[in-house]
């Protein structure tokens, strides 16, 4: 475990005095607030989140990272703690935290919202966040696990652009690195598939915004979508998804220590469409979780033996 990340105590940080005035702070779309919940008592002792787009793979999640952490027993039922919404749904498993972010820039966006201020009221310390999902690869084999060095927008720019009161603001969007790293060396250990770091190309669709030919509408031609993901691989994009340019920038804002991890379904420069079966596709998924899931693991027995 790297000594500096193990003894400093790192707050999650909420860039707005306007929040200072509020009699109670009600984070609508998790339906848990701080007039009507104890988030400290709650949520005080998570150090590690994981974000997906799907509700039930959340739960997957949840369960699967309960039984390797052998903290509850892995036949219980985990409680949706956002029961109270249809937007999103949360798992608590010890220090880890299990949510849905939906799919694309916006739904993940009004997630993280609220869930930096979740984890702020709750006096969280040294909490680090993953995405973890499923991309388009390109030049990749399917079933490759991409961590990502750097998000990108569809220019291969680094940077995530959001319009507020009428003007454009350009916010930076560099993950941890060093965690990066750490990944990468996890799955070495495990040693049980591909896992590259490479650059993530997030859009705002996923059908022309990714260069697809199957979608209602493209003007476009093959030659033209072929040239685009060729371009995407020569600035080292190894894999397309919807999320990780906004999450990388809000991570970044808060001091969230943050990585991106999405297995590559397919190969975008041979097709469009997922051909896999689905117990291929599952079995895909579970490459991240058993990546992230021995992460923390790893992590957690550090801290223990440190103490």
């Amino acid at each position: 475990m790297d000594s500096k990340h193990e003894l400093k105590c790192s707050p999650v940080y909420v860039h707005n005095p306007h929040l200072d005035a509020l009699k109670e702070d009600f984070l609508y779309h998790f339906n848990l607030g701080t007039g009507t919940h104890d988030l400290p008592a709650m949520f005080g002792d998570v150090k590690f989140v994981c974000v997906g787009g799907s509700p039930w793979r959340m739960k997957v999640f949840a369960e699967y990272i309960a039984t390797e952490l052998c903290m509850e027993d892995p036949k219980s039922e985990y409680p949706n703690i956002c029961a109270g919404t249809d937007r999103y749904a949360m798992y608590k498993v010890g220090p880890v935290l299990s949510v849905s972010h939906g799919i694309g820039i916006p739904s993940i966006a009004v997630m993280l919202h609220e869930l930096i201020k979740l984890i702020h009221h709750a006096h969280c310390t040294d909490v680090t966040i993953m995405r973890i999902g499923t991309s388009g690869g390109i030049g990749v084999e399917p079933g490759t696990v991409v961590v990502t060095k750097q998000a990108v927008d569809g220019t291969f720019q680094p940077r995530f652009e959001q319009v507020i009161l009428g003007k454009t603001v350009v916010r930076d969007i560099d993950l941890d690195q060093s965690l990066a790293k750490e990944l990468l060396k996890c799955s070495k250990e495990l040693n049980q598939f591909e896992t590259v770091i490479g650059n993530t190309m997030c859009t705002m669709d996923f059908y022309e915004g990714q260069a697809r030919l199957d979608g209602a509408f493209c003007f476009y031609t093959e030659k033209d979508k072929q040239d685009y993901l060729m371009k995407a691989s020569k600035a080292g994009v190894c894999n397309i998804e919807m999320e990780s340019t906004v999450f990388a920038a809000m991570c970044k804002l808060s001091g969230l220590r943050a990585a991106v991890v999405c297995v590559a379904l397919l190969d975008r420069l041979k097709g469009d469409q997922i051909s896999c079966s689905h117990e291929v596709l599952q079995g895909y998924e579970q490459r991240v979780q058993k990546l992230v899931g021995y992460y923390i693991k790893q992590q957690l027995k550090a801290k223990a033996g440190s103490t």
